[in-house]
């Protein structure tokens, strides 16, 4: 259907679509729903790579709690914070992905991680890193001929946490928001909110780097001066959810409390 309507308008959650359309940002002529396509809405781990894979269409619902979050815990701390109930039982990976705002509290996990997206066509299909998926403000690399099948990315071996900031503690957009990830040993820190597209810190990631001890543990003024990095590599903005004083702020306090904290494997 998409090959033989290459403009039609793709519809997982429609979380996103429907508030486009209902504020006439958006009129699409078609639209192909894809709710109800099997391979879309599963997930697995591989035993052998230790890594998971989650169909676009997984709802946040099944990433709050259970198997997928005792793999993936930042997940799902960033999936309790999208929306209501209604909106997490409907909304996903799949979605944010496809809208690719630096707002999505999905991402910054995803990038943390180093994620790569599956993507399908009648021509074949493609694996794309999600730091190469994500290209600009709501603009990726998908073509128009293609589904986002859905990511694969490694399950936890190390701590790892995500937190956001907002104007209230329940169904907001983030201002700003943060991934750490102490994955095979490596500090990794992601950013959303705070630049054109989710943002890696990769200076402050090899200060951190070099300021681990043996175990893993960052000391107060190792994470103090990890949180003024990540603040120096943001890109913020002034807009009408915050300013860029604030959001430059804001990250750099997630990333100090994110570096000591975390959820341990």
């Amino acid at each position: 259907m998409l090959s033989e309507t290459p403009g039609a308008t793709l519809l997982a959650g429609g979380t996103d679509l429907m508030v486009e359309i209902n504020f006439n940002h958006r009129k699409p002529d078609d639209v192909i729903s894809l709710r109800h396509v099997p391979e879309l809405s599963a997930w697995s781990i591989n035993e052998s790579t230790g890594n998971v894979f989650i169909g676009s269409a997984v709802p946040y619902k099944n990433m709050e709690s259970g198997p997928l979050a005792q793999e993936l815990p930042a997940l799902a701390q960033a999936a309790r914070t999208v929306g209501s109930p209604q909106i997490r039982a409907a909304g996903s990976l799949g979605g944010n992905l496809g809208t690719c705002s630096p707002a999505g509290d999905s991402l910054p996990v995803l990038s943390a991680l180093d994620a790569v997206v599956h993507l399908v066509s009648q021509n074949g299909s493609r694996d794309v890193p999600v730091a190469e998926f994500m290209v600009g403000p709501k603009k990726n690399a998908r073509h128009q001929n293609e589904i986002i099948l859905g990511v694969t990315l490694p399950a936890m071996n190390g701590r790892q946490g995500y937190a956001k900031v907002g104007v209230r503690n329940a169904m907001v957009i983030s201002v700003a928001s943060a991934c750490f990830a102490l994955q095979d040993g490596t500090p990794r820190i992601a950013l959303g909110s705070v630049g054109p597209t989710v943002l890696r810190c990769p200076q402050a990631e090899a200060f951190l780097s070099a300021h681990l001890d043996t175990n893993g543990v960052v000391s107060d003024d190792a994470a103090k001066e990890f949180g003024r990095l990540v603040s120096q590599e943001s890109k913020p903005i002034d807009d009408h959810r915050s300013t860029a004083v604030y959001r430059r702020h804001a990250v750099g306090v997630l990333a100090q409390r994110l570096s000591q904290r975390g959820v341990h494997s």
